[in-house]
């Protein structure tokens, strides 16, 4: 808990996690909304049918590749501090 509070350790990377499951559950919902709202429409629902297969097929990926550049991000920071800390003791 200490850690936490002094800053030495991020919440961020954990909630990146969450992050990335609510963001899927958007794409999946939105689509679902979308190929529904598309299907039943009188005229026209065509392309929304097709919006909303693309957002269920391509949505997740954004996300997912959004969190990773994120989490990268994180990881380069844990590194430079193993760095510091081995030039400190070294």
């Amino acid at each position: 808990m200490q850690e936490y509070l002094a800053f030495r350790k991020m919440l961020t990377p954990m909630a990146i996690q969450i992050i990335f499951w609510i963001g899927v559950a958007a794409c999946v919902i939105l689509a679902l909304v979308g190929i529904v709202s598309g299907a039943s429409a009188p005229v026209g629902g065509g392309r929304q049918v097709l919006g909303g297969i693309l957002t269920l097929l391509l949505g997740p990926i954004v996300v997912r590749i959004s969190c990773e550049l994120l989490i990268v991000v994180f990881r380069i920071l844990d590194v430079l501090t193993e760095i510091k800390e081995k030039q400190g003791k070294g």
